[in-house]
């Protein structure tokens, strides 16, 4: 797994002119753990709302879900990806995708945030 990792980070490496920059998918992860779902407290990373992360060179683009189509935070959500994903060194640029294909199931939560909720 930690092979794959790597090699994909080696494909991911953008050459801006001079040393070129990695941005790795931990990373992006690592700050999409700020966008929080203001209703639960938790982020959309736990709750299993981030249904991909693709690396092109400098562009960055996050697949993510709400819990509801009728979710009003669905315009707040795209803002706060590409502000922290845009913080990330080396992306340049960030494309949200929102979907709602497969649909979110309390399923996707991760057992620490089903633990913080109770469940």
């Amino acid at each position: 797994m930690a092979e794959e990792t790597n090699q994909e980070q080696e494909r991911n490496r953008s050459d801006g002119g001079g040393a070129a920059t990695q941005i790795a998918v931990e990373d992006v992860m690592d700050a999409l753990t700020h966008v929080i779902d203001p209703e639960l407290g938790l982020d959309f990373v736990e709750l299993g709302l981030i249904y991909g992360v693709e690396i092109d060179g400098s562009t960055v683009r996050v697949t993510y879900t709400l819990t509801a189509p009728g979710c009003p935070i669905g315009p707040y959500v795209a803002e706060q990806i590409e502000e922290f994903v845009g913080e990330v060194d080396g992306v340049e640029r960030v494309e949200c995708q929102l979907t709602f294909d497969p649909p979110w199931t309390p399923d996707r939560i991760s057992e620490d945030a089903r633990f913080a909720l109770g469940l």
